[in-house]
């Protein structure tokens, strides 16, 4: 069990009738502060984490689930920077939940300053309250407050570019 997520709370829960109301993105902004930059100005590639950390915790925060906190470890995170954020600009974070499986959900994040995309990640975190019994099945208020099943699945918004390939010169 989850801390914070009692068990009369999680037996209420009826997976057939997930809520259209759930949460399952957020957007948060930040302004790049000097610290959050490397020496040529822009955003250093760490903030993006940073970042994403925020929109996850707004997310779940929203959902009244902030108590998963400490019992999902990342077990994956991936980043592709497309343009450059320099200090004192504002950061718009997008997080959407894109899979929530037995005991793991996947968040596509997108990063924008102003209208111009600037990045996109992923970030997968496991159930794992005990870190002695590995991976663990969501509770069900998880499934409820999220809006989603195990079979719940949308296509990512994160993509990869194709790989050019070079010729002999």
């Amino acid at each position: 069990m989850s801390p914070g997520v009692d068990e009369s709370t999680n037996a209420a829960c009826n997976l057939e009738n997930t809520s259209p109301l759930a949460i399952t993105s957020a957007v948060v902004t930040r302004t790049v502060e000097w610290q959050d930059t490397d020496a040529a100005g822009h955003y250093h590639h760490r903030t993006i984490l940073r970042w994403v950390e925020a929109a996850e915790a707004e997310l779940l925060d929203r959902a009244g689930l902030r108590d998963l906190f400490g019992a999902i470890p990342r077990v994956r995170y991936e980043a592709d920077y497309q343009d450059r954020i320099w200090f004192g600009d504002v950061a718009t974070i997008h997080i959407d939940i894109i899979r929530l499986g037995r005991s793991s959900m996947t968040y596509a994040v997108k990063v924008y300053r102003e209208s111009q995309l600037a990045a996109t990640a992923s970030l997968t975190a496991v159930h794992a309250p005990d870190p002695d019994k590995g991976a663990q099945p969501w509770p069900a208020v998880v499934h409820q407050r999220l809006g989603a099943t195990n079979d719940h699945r949308r296509e990512a918004t994160v993509r990869r570019a194709p790989a050019q390939q070079q010729g002999p010169n």
